[in-house]
């Protein structure tokens, strides 16, 4: 991981870049008490901790575009994670029957958060639901439930139960170069990409053609990807690195601008 000319010149330890991740809001129990809670499986945490950053968990919130950039002002880097549907209406269809019941909140806030994010060029990953939020954001739309297309629920077994597939990276990619010609990964999801959203490139897709991955075109770090690589950061930590040593060169540079 890179680390800044003034903590060289100073002799301190390199400062961790802040990884922002969005959380959850639903009811949740922890001993006697039972209530919405925003919370975030620990495997993200220690996927961001593990490269080297801090991570920042971002609750669903009323936002609007002046407190997005107050969020983002405090960050070094951007994770969309995984979670509920999109609502299908955000990208003008009605909802499938196994559709989740809406996020409406957490929708709007990754919206206008990543809007904001791809405006400054922070280092972003999008992680499942993260790469549906960033195709809809821009306009695409999502396969709103894969067995109807692909005859099969090998991506989504349910129960909490994460599936191997494969995903075959596209030449010349921002992903083909991080992870190779072929990765096996961890799937839980029964949405997909459909109509890609002009300024993303698919840079990865399962053997059925199923989009798995896109890079996000003129941003200086922005990967997305359909499977779950938190599940498997301890063995496989290469975006999760990738998306740090990206942090830290924004970081440096915004400061020497300041």
């Amino acid at each position: 991981m890179a680390s800044s000319a003034s903590d060289a010149a100073t002799g301190a330890a390199p400062r961790r870049p802040v990884i922002g991740l969005t959380t959850y809001l639903e009811q949740a129990k922890s001993g006697v008490w039972d209530v919405p809670a925003a919370f975030l499986p620990r495997v993200y945490v220690d996927a961001v901790t593990r490269a080297g950053g801090i991570a920042v968990l971002i609750p669903p919130q009323p936002v609007d575009p002046a407190a997005a950039d107050a969020i983002l002002d405090g960050l070094d880097g951007l994770i969309i994670t995984g979670g509920k549907d999109v609502d299908a209406r955000r990208y003008g269809q009605e909802p499938h029957p196994t559709n989740d019941e809406p996020r409406l909140d957490r929708d709007a806030l990754e919206d206008t958060l990543l809007q904001r994010a791809l405006a400054r060029d922070i280092p972003f990953l999008g992680i499942c639901r993260g790469m549906q939020v960033l195709n809809t954001t821009l306009g695409g739309t999502l396969i709103q439930h894969l067995p109807d297309v692909i005859g099969s629920t090998r991506y989504n077994a349910g129960g909490g139960v994460f599936t191997p597939n494969p995903a075959i990276t596209v030449p010349g990619t921002r992903v083909g170069a991080l992870l190779g010609d072929r990765v096996t990964v961890q799937s839980y999801h029964h949405q997909a990409l459909d109509a890609v959203a002009d300024g993303l490139i698919v840079s990865a897709v399962g053997d059925d053609g199923i989009i798995q991955a896109v890079d996000v075109e003129g941003l200086t770090f922005g990967v997305a990807v359909q499977w779950h690589p938190e599940e498997t950061a301890a063995d496989d930590p290469r975006l999760f690195t990738a998306l740090i040593d990206a942090a830290v060169e924004y970081r440096d540079h915004r400061k020497g601008r300041a």
